[in-house]
Formats: structure tokens, sequence, C-alpha cells
């Protein structure tokens, strides 16, 4: 791994190979459903979907109207698309 995060633990590590490990999107929901909260599930994916509204060159009032998002949550977002780790660029350029 080139990158480092500064967060970067044992812990994590094991979080994220389990991560890795999930094959389907059952196995996702089985496994999200037991470690998160549904409100923590349903904040990442708006996150996700304000960084793919971002990442298409919506405004922020488009992004606030689509995804009833705060403006905190699209700023914050948008701060990672540009300055962050380029996690959301990554996923989103698979996609």
């Amino acid at each position: 791994m080139s990158y480092e995060s500064r967060f970067k633990s044992l812990e994590i590590d094991e979080l994220f190979k389990v991560i890795l490990a999930l094959e389907t999107e059952e196995d996702c929901y089985r496994f999200f459903e037991d470690v998160c909260t549904i409100n923590e599930i349903q904040s990442i994916a708006q996150r996700l979907h304000v960084a793919k509204l971002l990442y298409e060159h919506k405004t922020y009032n488009e992004v606030e109207e689509i995804t009833k998002a705060s403006t905190a949550t699209i700023s914050r977002v948008n701060k990672c698309l540009m300055y962050g780790a380029d996690g959301y660029r990554r996923i989103l350029e698979k996609r």
C-alpha cells in the first residue's frame, strides 16, 4: 500500500479486510446492518451520492435539492473531493 492513512491501525486493517471479503450485496447488507446503525449507513450512502453529483459538476443547489443533504455535508464532501485522500474520486472513476 503506497498510501499511508493517518488513522491506520491493526483494528482498522482488520475491518477493511473483512469489508473486502464481502462478496454480494446481501453480504454487505447483513454485515453493515450488524455493524452500523441505519442512520450511519444512510449518512454514508448520502455522502457518496453527494460526491457522485459533485463529481458530475452539479451545483451545490442541485445537489441539495436532489439529495436533501445539508450544505455543511455538501461542503465537507466537496472539500474531500478537492483536498482529501482521493477516496471518493478513485471509487467514482471505477463506476
